[in-house]
């Protein structure tokens, strides 16, 4: 089968054997597959968990996929069933999957739409519900809602139960498009009053919880728009990562501050924020309540221009990787 390999001259296309299934696996077959930053990353030897770090395997962390077999040991799913799910080796025309980490598709998406969510549903439900404690009401702000993890995050955060949501962007056009998903107030973090006008639109207290993917030099200006005692969940360093940090305002403040990164956690770990994920986002994916805007669609061999795409910030929403 064909899969996109990591190899000293790069990223290729490479023949490779199709995995066997075993009695407690699904083999599936890979429609699509999203890019995501974790991906160009690898694609220069990172390693993202247990994944990657220059191993000659397929890339690609999330797919939609229709499954062509299962294993003996398996109930929940049977040949034909369109599903997607996060998992490595993405980039390839067949693969073996976890049966618990695999979610319907709902009627009427296409493999595009739904290669591109796994990954950022349970990035989100992780950051915004287990660790934000987000409570019914409570204020949440995106720092870099532009992205495409932002983008549906902040739909996240109004389904389960956000107040006031607030968006923000560097680009006017882009804070312009942030409420159409989700946002109620867009804000120019070019702007230099920006903290001002956080705190305006707060009544002056900050946000219960903000959730940054940005940091760099930003994140002494997230500081001070976070409420006292309340918290900061650091997903990405899209602005830099690292950067002055004020100790004395994140201790004055008594903000909790925590890191949510994939990285380090094991495949059991990784599993229990799949399926708390799937039980709270699931209903809201079946009845369209969540939605991720489609920048462009690539063909399987284009892989190239897909990650000169994401590493220009040029997207708006996701890219996705035409496999079928």
């Amino acid at each position: 089968m064909r899969a996109l390999v990591l190899t000293k001259e790069g990223v290729v296309m490479k023949d490779v054997p199709k995995p066997k299934l075993e009695s407690y696996l699904v083999l599936v077959k890979v429609k699509a597959a999203s890019v995501n930053r974790a991906d160009l990353m690898m694609a220069h030897g990172a390693a993202h968990g247990g994944w990657g770090g220059g191993a000659e395997s397929p890339l690609g962390l999330e797919y939609a996929v229709e499954v062509v077999e299962v294993g003996a040991d398996i109930k929940k799913w049977r040949v034909g069933d369109r599903v997607m799910g996060p998992g490595s080796g993405a980039y390839a025309e067949y693969i073996l999957a976890f049966e618990p980490q695999l979610s319907p598709i709902p009627d009427g998406m296409s493999f595009e739409k739904a290669a591109a969510l796994p990954v950022a549903l349970q990035t989100m439900h992780d950051a915004i519900s287990t660790n934000g404690q987000l409570a019914p009401g409570q204020t949440v702000l995106f720092q870099g809602a532009a992205s495409a993890m932002g983008i549906i995050c902040m739909q996240v955060a109004k389904y389960l139960g956000a107040g006031k949501v607030i968006g923000t962007s560097r680009s006017s056009e882009r804070c312009a498009r942030l409420k159409e998903f989700g946002a109620d107030v867009a804000i120019n973090t070019g702007d230099k009053d920006w903290v001002d006008q956080v705190l305006k639109v707060t009544d002056g207290k900050g946000v219960d919880l903000l959730i940054d993917f940005l940091a760099g030099p930003l994140v002494n200006g997230s500081l001070q728009v976070t409420r006292v005692g309340g918290r900061m969940i650091n997903i990405g360093r899209l602005a830099g990562e690292q950067g002055e940090f004020n100790f004395d305002l994140h201790n004055m403040r008594r903000i909790n501050y925590i890191g949510a990164s994939f990285r380090m956690r094991t495949p059991l770990e990784s599993l229990e924020v799949i399926m708390k994920a799937q039980e709270a986002l699931n209903p809201a994916l079946a009845r369209g309540a969540l939605d991720m805007p489609i920048d462009k669609v690539y063909k399987f061999d284009e892989i190239s221009q897909a990650f000169e795409r994401m590493a220009k910030n040029e997207n708006f929403g996701k890219i996705v990787l035409s496999i079928a």
